[in-house]
């Protein structure tokens, strides 16, 4: 299928790139604002979530180098929870070529909304580290298949999740729970990339278009979520929880 996009467009997509990968880097959620942009310019919802998947990868990559490069987060430490991640996540991925995801549609924003009370009435959390609930290896384990599978199978709110679980289970700070959380996110990223490439659902023109935006975006919000830490972080996380879940709820009941 032929898709031609005008150069006001691609200005659009940029744009949109920009500000997605902003926010998405601070805090995820970067799929509510380039979703519906994509979907606006005439994109078949199947190319539409395709090509976010490739211009999201690139911002969760330059988030991910930029949280390590300035020694938030250590890769070597966050190893365990990449192959598990990476397993559970093409796990999901296979899975979903053979069921539906109805079920899920509603459970998530109950879950999200627990996630959501939780951290907006525990106002300590995030400020520092505190003691882990299990080990780091038990929660990658678990957590690494289980965030994985489901970003791979579905994926709407997949950060949200990583971050409150980083905080409350591993008793990490905000900005290492947020840094841990862009190298997750790029994990599974790419294995729901790769799906979406064999099927031939990628526009790459748009997608490398928005990438550049992503890049860039990504950057300038990691560095502001690592220079100004919890008190910038937490309320830009409520806010894209709260609005993952009245997405979700639209979708699920009013679409």
């Amino acid at each position: 299928m032929a898709i031609d996009l005008t150069i006001q467009t691609y200005i659009l997509l940029f744009i949109t790139g920009l500000c997605s990968g902003f926010v998405d880097s601070i805090a995820g959620g970067g799929g509510l604002i380039a979703l519906p942009v994509l979907f606006s310019v005439g994109l078949p919802p199947d190319i539409a979530l395709g090509t976010n998947k490739l211009q999201g990868s690139f911002g969760t990559l330059s988030a991910s180098y930029n949280y390590i490069k300035k020694g938030v987060v250590k890769l070597d430490e966050s190893l365990t929870g990449i192959l598990f991640t990476l397993f559970g996540a093409i796990l999901g991925a296979v899975t979903i070529q053979h069921m539906e995801v109805e079920f899920l549609k509603g459970l998530i924003p109950i879950l999200l909304f627990f996630v959501f009370i939780y951290t907006l009435f525990s106002k300590d959390l995030g400020h520092g580290s505190s003691n882990p609930k299990m080990s780091q290896r038990l929660f990658f384990l678990l957590f690494g298949l289980g965030l994985g599978f489901y970003d791979g199978f579905f994926g709407p709110g997949t950060g949200s999740f990583w971050t409150a679980a980083l905080l409350i289970l591993l008793g990490l700070d905000m900005k290492k729970a947020s840094g841990i959380t862009r190298i997750m996110n790029f994990t599974s990223n790419i294995v729901a990339l790769a799906v979406f490439i064999i099927g031939g659902k990628v526009l790459y023109s748009a997608g490398f278009c928005m990438a550049a935006g992503q890049i860039m975006g990504a950057r300038a919000g990691s560095s502001l979520a690592i220079k100004k830490g919890v008190g910038f972080i937490r309320p830009i996380f409520l806010i894209v929880v709260f609005l993952t879940i009245t997405r979700l709820v639209y979708l699920t009941y009013f679409v």
